[in-house]
């Protein structure tokens, strides 16, 4: 009879435990994806669309959905809260306006995980991920600071915001490290994709003799602003190449799949867990475009370098000394921005001409 009991009670045990696998095993996600762009604007929503792609190749995972040039604040949550209605149970929301909204709309929604991209906040079912893009950011700084002839170049900003002031600041590091006289000239567009506005900025820089672009935009323009008048230009969030086959150098681009993929698994498997992603070129999250032909093999071998201590932990762009461009020392020697740091980042580094807009 006590044997008896003792299996029953077993029994009661394990049947729970494998009715959860069971259904851990079945099921589906529906995940939905917002966009401020439009897919085809050749950068950072391009470079999310592509990853939400290699998600969809998991075969538990259903035709996921996306909703394209969707306004940043609380105009928002009305298209997040649409997702939830139609049933999609993992959220991914792409630019850090979107922030609020999807706090708000998680809190009337605690059966759906939301993944919010750039942000900060997060909630028991709202997580944030984001990569280390100043790690490739220096690398390309390196390429600019090399490549000018003028030690002017011209960086294309969309809002003043930490992300877009860390990448600025880490870019200019690498232009600094191997070219201390070149200057890094920032031009603010406030908008993340208006091809005609980041022309006109792209020209206005070229105006006052930059011959090495950049940028933190989505469009290509500032590419095609180079290809036309015979600068130089490194893209961001993607490879893009091809709109100017003679400027191109490189670029520091996304590669959102295994991020993604990792997310809908854990999401399958009831491991999901609120966190904070933070992937860097270890990880294989952010990367450097290859390096184009224009670019002397020597510098691309310091690239290769630098590249291969920042993956071991060697090197980090911003340790010490560095000052900012009032001459104040913000990180002493041999000291290193830590992550809230870094996250908070509201300074220019030496090098970098223009001032952060309040």
């Amino acid at each position: 009879m006590k044997r008896f009991a003792v299996l029953a009670l077993a029994i009661l045990i394990i049947l729970p435990q494998l009715a959860t696998t069971a259904e851990a095993n079945d099921k589906k996600i529906k995940a939905g994806f917002i966009y401020v762009g439009p897919v085809g604007d050749a950068g950072w929503t391009y470079a999310h669309d592509e990853g939400r792609k290699e998600m969809e190749e998991l075969s538990f995972v259903e035709p996921s959905t996306y909703i394209e040039s969707v306004p940043e604040g609380a105009e928002s949550a009305r298209v997040i809260n649409g997702l939830v209605r139609k049933g999609h149970n993992l959220v991914f929301t792409t630019s850090f306006g979107y922030m609020d909204a999807t706090l708000d709309v998680a809190r009337r929604n605690k059966d759906v995980v939301f993944m919010h991209c750039s942000g900060f906040k997060s909630a028991e079912n709202v997580g944030n991920y984001f990569g280390r893009m100043y790690e490739p950011r220096y690398l390309s700084g390196i390429v600019a600071g090399k490549m000018t002839k003028k030690n002017v170049i011209g960086y294309v900003a969309a809002f003043p915001i930490p992300e877009v002031i860390r990448g600025i600041n880490a870019f200019t590091l690498g232009v600094q490290s191997v070219n201390p006289d070149a200057q890094v000239r920032v031009v603010w567009t406030q908008t993340w994709f208006d091809p005609g506005v980041e022309r006109d900025a792209a020209d206005s820089l070229l105006d006052v003799g930059a011959d090495v672009l950049t940028m933190h935009q989505d469009a290509p323009a500032t590419l095609q602003a180079a290809e036309a008048r015979g600068a130089y230009v490194i893209g961001y969030n993607s490879d893009m190449r091809e709109f100017a086959p003679n400027a191109f150098l490189t670029a520091p681009i996304w590669n959102w799949g295994p991020l993604y993929s990792k997310v809908a698994q854990e999401v399958k498997d009831g491991t999901w867990k609120t966190e904070s992603i933070w992937w860097g070129m270890k990880e294989e999250l952010v990367q450097l475009a290859p390096l184009n032909d224009k670019v002397p093999a020597d510098v691309k071998a310091l690239v290769a370098e630098k590249a291969a201590a920042i993956k071991a932990g060697t090197l980090h762009p911003f340790t010490g000394p560095i000052n900012d461009q009032d001459g104040k020392l913000q990180v002493a020697a041999g000291s290193t921005h830590d992550d809230g740091q870094l996250l908070g980042m509201n300074y220019f580094v030496k090098g970098v001409q223009g001032s952060i807009p309040k």
